[in-house]
């Protein structure tokens, strides 16, 4: 039905349809539901589909279309093709040995290099150190260091407004800060945290705490250190880390760092945010990942495991 947009015809539409014997309104999703329950769609696709629509960036999209346009369903339909045929050719040795046309071995010579090669294709996807779920999620930044080097700044200069407040007091950053973006397609969260320091504050304790256990997780941790503080040492257990000096628009530069960067100027922050793509892009890759999902890892695990036995068994 093509009608006009208005609310009150809308509405009025609506109510006349659902008057009818069996009409109703279609469910989120229902269209996608039947399609897969008419074999029209398998379980990757509908996945796929799902993903397409929360793809923030480009690379998300990338990987959710491959998987939508069946690039993980005609994968498996291959590998299970050859097990079929592994199989028969299994059940031959097994069941017709005395026959001419059939292998007098107990087992067909050709069976463990086939199924020696489908466990190497199964290990090779599944140490792709989780690029497909990670690239999902997001690759996780967290600015790190101690009070008043310019984390908050930093962020701000990152989102390109005003996201968090900036003080010289020192503890004003007491709860971790989110800001997602697209860099380079790829989908990266940058955090701000509470500066790392000594206090009684219990607010500032709790922020403290919540920032080493932000560090711990992070795909990337920048560590700030201001120009002219003293170089502090990395929070123990804190993930890849990037020594970055800040302010270094003041004197006394910053001693120890891998990039010494001013917020304020913006002097080589676009350096930083290259290092940063770089490694976003080495964790998540660009969408070419297969395994998307941890419902996929676990399938394509326990099918290596099962080749990995017959192998033994063979």
């Amino acid at each position: 039905l093509h009608i006009h947009g208005g609310l009150a015809v809308r509405a009025a539409v609506l109510r006349a349809l659902s008057e009818l014997p069996g009409c109703r309104a279609a469910e989120p999703g229902e269209f996608t539901r039947r399609a897969f329950l008419n074999g029209r769609m398998d379980l990757a696709a509908v996945e796929g589909l799902a993903d397409v629509i929360d793809a923030e960036t480009e690379a998300q999209r990338r990987q959710a279309m491959r998987q939508l346009c069946g690039t993980l369903g005609s994968l498996v339909a291959g590998w299970r093709e050859r097990l079929i045929e592994v199989l028969a050719l299994l059940e031959a040795s097994l069941d017709f040995s005395d026959e001419r046309d059939v292998e007098d071995a107990a087992v067909d010579p050709r069976i463990p290099g086939l199924v020696a090669g489908l466990e190497q294709e199964m290990a090779r996807h599944l140490a792709d150190e989780r690029r497909g779920e990670r690239l999902r999620d997001g690759f996780t930044v967290v600015l790190a260091g101690p009070p008043n080097a310019g984390k908050s700044t930093l962020l701000n200069a990152l989102a390109k407004r005003d996201v968090a407040i900036v003080s010289e007091i020192p503890g004003t950053t007491r709860d971790a800060i989110e800001l997602r973006c697209d860099l380079n397609g790829l989908p990266v969260t940058f955090i701000d945290t509470a500066g790392l320091r000594e206090t009684e504050d219990p607010l500032e304790r709790q922020g403290v705490a919540r920032t080493r256990a932000h560090a711990e997780s992070a795909d990337l941790v920048l560590w700030l250190v201001p120009s002219g503080g003293d170089p502090q040492a990395v929070s123990p257990g804190a993930g890849p880390t990037l020594r970055l000096g800040t302010k270094a628009d003041l004197p006394g530069a910053a001693a120890d760092v891998d990039l010494s960067i001013s917020a304020k100027t913006g002097e080589r922050v676009s350096m930083l945010l290259d290092r940063i793509g770089a490694a976003a892009e080495a964790a998540l890759g660009q969408g070419d990942a297969v395994i998307t999902r941890e419902r996929h890892r676990q399938a394509f695990a326990e099918a290596h495991q099962s080749l990995g036995r017959a192998l033994a068994a063979l």
